[in-house]
């Protein structure tokens, strides 16, 4: 059995945290030469580069990404067990990396976070927002638990994932009280003509937009598109036009923002993803955020 040499490994991981072999020589009061050559010894060990130049600096490879995670996390793990040995057992906060694709509500992402604090009582959340497709990414590279998405995983995209299906929300119509309670009575019809505040055009939520306002024959005045949707709410808010969101926040949505309900329909539906590399989920957290989501947000 191959046995990883932790001296090597610290090197590495100066380096990579201070960004240049020059800075983690004065970190390890050692010099250059050695450091360079117990990295190139570390390469040789793993089989695989760790850095590439950019001008002066060095610059982590996916595999030198992912190896300093792991790294950070064994001489995290060191230092606790010096401090327990010190002063005694501390807790240990887990960590719980979680990317949330940009076209999921924030009121949506909080509701199905929130259990995981309760399955987890030191939990360190750390949350990052962007594109599917990019959050997948790291999501291979280990630098998140789980990606929570309103779609499966892309097929176009690379990426070795599971599919765990949280549930859905059927959705709700919201607009200011002044532009609510005419529309109310003969809704969907109501909203033929009147101005409407979208997402964005090719997002998933807004082609199932578009397709349910065809079924019913409704063409809505748009007057505001919007990959944000809580800037959406915020124009909802001041009076701008109507807007839709999940049933499954309804009740946040019209305390936070001040707006009534238009209307309700479950055959506009909204699923729910959580993708992980892991066919089982085993993290405590995500186990929690999706038996809470089934049972609960989401059912």
């Amino acid at each position: 059995m191959a046995w990883l040499n932790y001296h090597h490994l610290l090197y590495f991981w100066t380096v990579a945290r201070t960004g240049t072999i020059a800075n983690a020589s004065r970190e390890l009061h050692l010099s250059q030469p050695t450091i360079s050559t117990q990295l190139k010894t570390l390469e040789e060990a793993l089989g695989q580069k760790l850095f590439q130049r950019a001008g002066r600096r060095l610059v982590m490879t996916d595999v030198g990404r992912t190896t300093f995670r792991y790294a950070d996390e064994i001489f995290r793990l060191g230092r606790e067990l010096q401090e327990s040995l010190t002063r005694g057992p501390m807790s240990r906060q887990v960590r719980f990396a979680v990317g949330v694709a940009d076209v999921v509500p924030k009121l949506v992402a909080e509701r199905l976070l929130e259990p995981a604090y309760a399955a987890v009582p030191d939990l360190q959340l750390e949350v990052h927002e962007g594109n599917v497709s990019q959050l997948l990414v790291k999501l291979a590279l280990h630098e998140l638990d789980v990606v929570i998405s309103d779609q499966p995983a892309p097929h176009d995209v690379k990426v070795r994932a599971f599919n765990h299906h949280l549930g859905g929300s059927g959705t709700t119509f919201f607009a200011r009280a002044n532009l609510a309670g005419p529309l109310k009575k003969g809704f969907p019809k109501s909203l033929d003509g009147m101005p409407m505040l979208m997402p964005l055009l090719g997002s998933s939520s807004r082609v199932l937009l578009d397709e349910w306002f065809d079924s019913q024959g409704v063409r809505p005045k748009v007057v505001g598109e919007f990959d944000d949707s809580a800037l959406m709410k915020v124009f909802g808010a001041s009076g701008r036009g109507v807007f839709a969101s999940p049933t499954a926040i309804e009740d946040e949505v019209s305390r936070q923002f001040e707006v009534q309900v238009v209307g309700r329909t479950t055959e506009l539906k909204q699923s729910y993803y959580a993708i992980s590399v892991e066919r089982r989920l085993r993290h405590p957290a995500v186990v929690a955020v999706a038996e809470s989501a089934r049972k609960d947000v989401l059912s």
